[in-house]
């Protein structure tokens, strides 16, 4: 494990490792979600499948895969005559980093846990086996 956590860190990540990594997102998600950071203006889920020319259900799966993440937005839209669609926009990177920082904590404080339990349970037992001979 040490091995691979020092392999890991050795790498050379760039954020869209770090997005991959924490988050599990995929090369089209990142691709979708770079055109909604370059667009001014929200874009339905058929403007996002032209853009990344993919099929509207793989475009549609792939923007839920991002709002899931907290990467982006959906807004709805009403008609004046009744009726709704939805548009989606990227969230402000600055919410999304301090998620990330936030996520990054929690798991460093339950690593701090684990180990605090690790060092408990194998101390005693080293003990034990001192006491005994």
């Amino acid at each position: 494990m040490a091995d691979a956590m020092s392999e890991y860190l050795k790498q050379d990540m760039q954020c869209e490792s770090l997005l991959e990594c924490v988050h599990g997102l995929k090369e089209l998600d990142m691709e979708i979600f770079q055109v909604l950071t370059e667009r001014s203006e929200p874009l339905t889920v058929d403007e996002v499948a032209e853009a990344v020319d993919r099929e509207r259900s793989t475009a549609y799966r792939s923007i839920q895969r991002l709002v899931q993440s907290g990467f982006v937005q959906k807004e709805q839209v009403n008609y004046e005559q009744g009726g709704y669609y939805h548009v989606f926009r990227p969230t402000d990177a600055d919410e999304v980093a301090d998620d990330m920082q936030r996520m990054l904590n929690d798991w460093y404080a339950k690593m701090g846990q684990l180990i605090s339990e690790f060092r408990e349970k194998y101390d005693q037992a080293g003990d034990r086996a001192a006491v005994e001979n």
